[in-house]
């Protein structure tokens, strides 16, 4: 009976933690996303360029190139997965002091630089969180583990991307509110200094290459990546490719080539240099049975929901005319509770059905939400009246005072939230089953990596497209580009379900 106490309470200990390390990761999210596009749509830039600062959040695509030192290197004395955390924690607080201090009117492309180095904190935080939830917690809690990281994931962007905006229009500045949220992030990692568990000491036992040779191997892949894009540049120039033209659609060519020369280069460098533990991880994951078809898996899946928020805030707040307050509130309140509903129901079927069932079911759902932006786009502000919302306080959210809202708006917010909370619940849980022990940092982060695919690079051509076509056909677009990744989660069910069960170290 006291065995199995204390084994009751040790899950709640690590799902709690878990949902506590969900909410650190997502806070910085937006504000290097919607939050800072709220800003800068305030600022008065133009939607092209906000389509362009999305690259932004480029490091979250890149971040499994970095992860293998993740997986090499442990702060001393405050334990494996732990001490980067920590680190991280602090440092993301620091880089949102600078952000505060700076005038993006004044000096974008500081402004940007900055914004960069946040979103590769943020980006490594990521990688090691997914690591330590994935190290931490049991096979038959993965479900409900992903479930609680959702919900705190989606707790905190809605305080980043929803009641930042209420606070920025009531306080008339965004940097006291990337002051404030410098110290939640400070807050949050004394938190987990002190609360954290520390792993099983088998998750210690990893193999140890060289230090230099791992050092090499980065370094060489940053210079890899700076000559590639330089070198593609240049290359574009010799041809007669006006590099500096201002055309939205040669931008976006010449932005899609230096990617591509950047990967390349990057990519040939790791391989010259032996970038050994990067090499080890890839090859333990590709060594897996449909490894290429799970991550095709992975970049379909949620592309569709990536491409019609990649731009929604500057939509709701420029497009369709509400204030940064209606929209905040709307987030705050209604927003907010259909990401909890969302988080426990598909908590719930995750305990009940496959996996397989709940990736396809949330993942339609997650589609069929994008229509009420569409919704949203043809009809407009005050197509169905609006709402009262009632009074209420639930801890969590609480609305102070009856308050009428736009009906559409609070409609699609919600099933986006609603469906968003239960699609990535079960995503969550994938991805979990797909990593393995000695390398769980990189294969995580390589995995939620190419899922942000979507989310980093549509931006650049959904604001080319949004500008050109209009918002109309910029949502209906962003229905026909997720239906494929439906096609591969009921192609790949029985290979789906198989993640769930535990793997041995042999096979990690």
């Amino acid at each position: 009976m006291a065995t199995e106490l204390a084994q009751r309470l040790g899950g709640a200990r690590r799902l709690v933690v878990v949902m506590v390390l969900g909410f650190a990761s997502g806070l910085p999210l937006a504000l290097t996303g919607g939050a800072m596009q709220a800003w800068l749509t305030v600022e008065g830039l133009d939607l092209v360029t906000l389509g362009f600062l999305a690259l932004i959040g480029v490091p979250y695509t890149f971040k499994f190139l970095w992860a293998p030192l993740i997986d090499r290197f442990d702060i001393p004395l405050l334990g494996r997965r732990r001490g980067w955390i920590v680190l991280l924690l602090f440092a993301l607080a620091l880089a949102l002091m600078g952000m505060s201090s700076m005038s993006p009117a004044q000096g974008i492309g500081m402004f940007a630089a900055v914004a960069v180095a946040v979103a590769c904190l943020s980006a490594t935080l990521d990688v090691v969180v997914d690591a330590y939830r994935t190290d931490l917690l049991q096979p038959n809690e993965r479900g409900l583990g992903g479930s609680v990281t959702v919900l705190g994931y989606r707790l905190a962007m809605v305080l980043s991307g929803g009641i930042s905006l209420i606070w920025a229009e009531q306080w008339g500045s965004w940097p006291q509110v990337y002051r404030t949220m410098a110290a939640i992030l400070g807050v949050l990692g004394v938190i987990a200094l002190v609360s954290m568990p520390r792993l099983p000491q088998r998750f210690a036992e990893v193999a140890r290459t060289p230090a230099w040779h791992e050092l090499r191997g980065f370094l060489g892949l940053v210079a890899g990546v700076a000559l590639g894009a330089w070198l593609a540049r240049c290359l574009l120039q010799m041809v007669g490719v006006d590099v500096d033209s201002g055309d939205r659609w040669i931008r976006l060519a010449v932005l899609l080539v230096q990617i591509a020369g950047a990967m390349t280069l990057g990519g040939l460098a790791t391989r010259w240099l032996r970038f050994q533990t990067l090499d080890d991880s890839l090859r333990s994951y590709f060594s897996m049975r449909g490894a290429w078809a799970f991550l095709a898996l992975v970049v379909l899946y949620k592309v569709g929901d990536a491409f019609a928020l990649s731009l929604s805030t500057p939509f709701l707040i420029k497009g369709v005319g509400f204030s940064q307050t209606e929209v905040g509130l709307a987030n705050k309140t209604v927003g907010l509770l259909m990401t909890i509903v969302g988080a426990i129901i598909g908590g719930f079927f995750l305990l009940r059905v496959k996996l397989s069932s709940a990736v396809l079911g949330f993942g339609v759902l997650q589609l069929v939400s994008n229509f009420g932006f569409y919704a949203l786009a043809h009809l407009g502000a005050e197509a169905w009246g609006t709402l009262t919302v009632p009074a209420f306080n639930l801890f969590i959210v609480h609305l102070p005072e009856p308050t009428p809202m736009d009906s559409l708006l609070l409609f699609a917010l919600s099933l986006d939230n609603f469906a968003g909370g239960m699609g990535t619940a079960a995503f969550v849980a994938l991805l979990t089953g797909l990593c393995g022990t000695r390398f769980s940092a990189t294969h995580y982060a390589l995995l939620s990596a190419f899922a942000s695919l979507g989310r980093v690079f549509v931006g650049p051509p959904a604001g080319v497209m949004a500008d050109a076509w209009g918002w109309p056909a910029f949502f209906l677009v962003s229905v026909v580009v997720g239906i494929p990744g439906l096609v591969m989660a009921w192609w790949m069910r029985e290979q789906v379900d198989a993640t769930m069960r535990q793997r041995t170290p042999e096979q990690t």
